[in-house]
């Protein structure tokens, strides 16, 4: 048996389902945010009701805004008129529907490469839409903005990680107690590693096939994650009991639907799902088992995503040795429901106000 089969075995047993988001009415004022990413332009629209949002549409698409980038400090043409190309299909759909608010911002890509603010200014010359580079913090509230609906009444702390195509976000959250209610989670300490999916898999992808490579990323992300541990004391919260370890992003579904052993991924079957961390392990040592062959025939990963699944899975694998954790929090969602969040709390606070004056 090979070192990472040892550390993260096969066979992880299947789990049980959540409930889906409902589907609103196409016709109804509807809110909407767009996440331009390092490797994915994703947009939400949604309705409110009075315990959160229905979906009203969706899109997502890879683009690999920041393919080179990590190289030439830009962004190339060719990765500018991909992410164009999807943006322009978000503006088609959101013409074709009312909007009440629309929020649309740009994360990692755009914040590192010197012609970011000028491509956005294309964006907007072309599309009508102005989007916003947001900052690492901002990043880091507005996923646990979103995925704040999952801590439970028990949960002290929450330590929240979001592996994306540019960085990794890193989240430590402190979650008021149950008599503390209608007083939202506070953001405590974050941190932003420049190591996302795409740059690793650009600079260490070939090498992530490979155990020596694939444990050499896991112990360059661990260094940056101990320094964290060491300014907050994680471990010795974890060790005390009622801290959440949670995960959003394609790296943490991914292996949560392998770990429920899903012919196909299924939103609605993972989001929100509490997995044991073992059986999470497990999940990986079969990815990494498949090969690059393998991972392009899973039916969830496949073969846009075959180059990205390895680096992300090492990025989880120093999570998990830095923080050890009995069970994992798995998060289909993200900087878009965040921002859905934000708006609809916003307007029925704009609502309150002018409903008492």
């Amino acid at each position: 048996m090979t070192e990472i089969a040892a550390r993260y075995p096969a066979d992880a047993p299947p789990e049980t389902a959540m409930p889906a988001f409902a589907r609103a009415d196409p016709g109804q004022p509807a809110f909407a945010a767009i996440d331009l990413g390092t490797n994915n332009c994703r947009l939400l629209v949604a309705a409110p009701t009075g315990s959160g949002f229905r979906v009203v549409d969706s899109f997502s698409r890879i683009v690999r805004l920041g393919e080179g980038l990590a190289q030439t400090g830009t962004l190339a043409d060719g990765a500018m008129d991909r992410a164009a190309s999807a943006l322009r299909a978000c503006a088609e759909k959101l013409s074709r529907r009312p909007v009440r608010r629309f929020e649309a911002v740009a994360t990692e890509a755009c914040r590192r490469a010197t012609n970011g603010a000028a491509f956005l200014a294309r964006i907007t010359a072309e599309t009508g839409m102005r989007l916003r580079i947001i900052s690492p913090r901002e990043e880091a509230e507005l996923a646990m903005e979103s995925c704040a609906p999952l801590l439970e009444p028990q949960d002290r702390r929450a330590l929240l990680f979001d592996i994306g195509g540019g960085s990794t976000e890193i989240a430590w959250i402190r979650v008021p107690c149950a008599a503390q209610a209608g007083i939202s989670p506070e953001l405590i300490g974050y941190q932003s590693l420049p190591l996302g999916v795409v740059t690793l898999a650009e600079r260490a992808g070939q090498d992530c096939f490979t155990e020596r490579g694939f444990f050499d990323v896991v112990d360059e992300v661990a260094d940056h994650l101990a320094e964290f541990d060491r300014v907050h004391c994680i471990g010795q919260e974890i060790r005390a009991g009622g801290v959440r370890l949670m995960g959003t992003s394609g790296t943490v579904t991914t292996l949560a639907g392998v770990a429920m052993a899903l012919p196909r991924y299924k939103r609605p079957l993972v989001d929100g799902k509490t997995l044991e961390c073992e059986a999470a392990d497990l999940a990986l040592g079969d990815l990494f088992a498949l090969g690059r062959e393998g991972l392009a025939q899973h039916p969830c990963v496949g073969p846009e995503r075959v180059e990205f699944v390895l680096p992300g899975c090492a990025v989880y694998a120093a999570i998990r040795r830095v923080w050890p954790t009995p069970r994992i929090t798995v998060a289909d969602r993200g900087l878009r429901e965040g921002m859905l969040t934000r708006m609809m709390r916003a307007e029925r606070a704009g609502s309150h106000r002018r409903a008492w004056r």
